[in-house]
């Protein structure tokens, strides 16, 4: 089997600052492309559901994934390379973003609730005319229905940020290039290997 000049002969682990920095960033920007996949997904459920009756499961696994994809490129980073309400403002989008950001953040808190994050559930007694207890009510409260303005919004932050990040992830990659190249040849190859599977 033959390589292109395109599939690389070795690839070898760097261990450097800048490479675990580009490993976060890669990171970040497949979660991005993850609620991307997940709004695109849940649009279409919507669109399905204006014929049928949705299909809630369906509806909440996505969403759920959408949230914890998108919260996650967030959260706490070992190397620092996460992001920050700073970037969410300094998207191109109109209208209070760091807002819908929090609400998203919060959303991720609620879903890992101990509560149900479908229904709030209450315990009553029902009571004769007399005042009488003759037996036990339970009754459930829906949590509203995901729509197309949350799934859009949402989307469109997921996108703008994975701008942002792609921007970065370059001047990251010539950052990690430029840190290789001064390395020499007989250290670079003591590095462990990466295998990387070469297309057909």
């Amino acid at each position: 089997m033959e390589t292109t000049s395109n599939e690389p002969a070795i690839v070898r682990q760097l261990s450097t600052q800048e490479a675990a920095a580009l490993a976060d960033l890669a990171s970040i920007f497949d979660d991005l492309q993850t609620v991307l996949r997940c709004c695109e997904r849940l649009l279409g459920e919507l669109r399905a559901a204006e014929q049928a009756e949705p299909d809630d499961l369906v509806l909440e696994a996505v969403w759920t994934t959408a949230v914890l994809s998108y919260t996650r490129c967030f959260a706490d980073s070992d190397h620092g390379e996460r992001l920050a309400e700073t970037d969410v403002t300094a998207t191109a989008l109109q209208g209070d973003v760091l807002a819908w950001h929090r609400v998203l953040v919060q959303l991720r808190r609620h879903y890992a609730d101990v509560d149900n994050p479908r229904e709030r559930f209450a315990v009553g007694t029902t009571l004769d005319a007399d005042g009488t207890p003759n037996g036990i009510a339970v009754t459930s409260a829906p949590q509203p229905r995901l729509d197309d303005v949350t799934i859009r919004q949402t989307g469109a932050l997921a996108y703008e940020l994975s701008k942002i990040v792609n921007q970065r992830i370059d001047a990251c990659q010539a950052q990690v290039l430029a840190t290789a190249s001064t390395m020499p040849a007989a250290d670079l190859a003591k590095l462990p290997r990466i295998d990387v599977a070469v297309s057909i």
